[in-house]
């Protein structure tokens, strides 16, 4: 199937299907393999430090008991976060990064966008006037390289409002109801996940780019392509930039 426009790939948490999720390994690796799209997830440390992780809960990728918002940055910097449940020893050392310093990763690199995901059990914990400014003050000298993104619609609109940065929503819905919301907010982009889509139509337009994540399948990044996806989200980046490089002969 030809695609309806070139589609461009994002690193979901760095090339997480071969290092721990959200780390730096994980982040430069997704680089290394030529990403020019990386998505991380954020929360806060209970001193107000956004750090990287998904899970608010620390057991799944660290084996630590608790919540990351209950610990100090100071501790969190020295939690291994290396899933050993999945790569065992590998990555024995491996830690939570700080958003501070995955931004970092940006000097140099003007090509490189990073989409950063503010997670709900944060903005719930904490609130919108704590969060918001503590991750965009966290990734200041990058701004102009950064989306702010989330499934909170408040958050994003928050960013936008105070922040000045690009924002996308991750919808909750595809609906004709999330529709009107969307073009109300008018964000740079909409992330929706690859099951919640209809199946065949083309995707609403608007001032947004579309970026589908749960991707694995060339194909399927392709049929995605056709509907009007800008971007697909995947952790299989080696495999799924390969294959979109062959069938494209564009970079991923």
């Amino acid at each position: 199937m030809k695609p309806a426009r070139i589609v461009h790939l994002v690193a979901h948490r760095g090339n997480a299907r071969e290092f721990p999720e959200n780390t730096l390994p994980s982040l430069r690796s997704a680089l290394d393999l030529g990403a020019r799209f990386l998505e991380i997830d954020v929360h806060l440390s209970s001193d107000g430090v956004p750090v990287v992780i998904h899970d608010a809960d620390l057991e799944r990728t660290t084996g630590t008991a608790g919540k990351i918002f209950d610990k100090p940055v100071a501790e969190i910097v020295n939690i291994e976060a290396a899933e050993r449940m999945r790569f065992g020893g590998q990555f024995a050392g491996t830690c939570i990064p700080t958003l501070a310093d995955v931004a970092q990763l940006l000097e140099d690199r003007p090509e490189v966008t990073l989409f950063v995901e503010i997670k709900r059990a944060s903005l719930a914990h904490f609130g919108h006037d704590q969060v918001i400014p503590q991750v965009l003050d966290a990734v200041r000298p990058w701004r102009s390289q950064i989306v702010v993104i989330s499934f909170d619609l408040p958050a994003v609109f928050r960013a936008r409002q105070i922040g000045g940065v690009r924002i996308g929503w991750v919808l909750p819905q595809y609906d004709s109801h999330t529709r009107l919301k969307c073009e109300a907010l008018q964000p740079e982009f909409l992330f929706c996940d690859a099951d919640k889509l209809g199946a065949g139509e083309p995707l609403w337009r608007g001032t947004w780019r579309w970026v589908i994540y749960e991707v694995t399948a060339i194909e399927q990044a392709l049929a995605l392509a056709a509907r009007g996806a800008d971007f697909v989200e995947t952790m299989a980046v080696r495999e799924l930039g390969v294959a979109m490089r062959a069938r494209t002969g564009a970079p991923a």
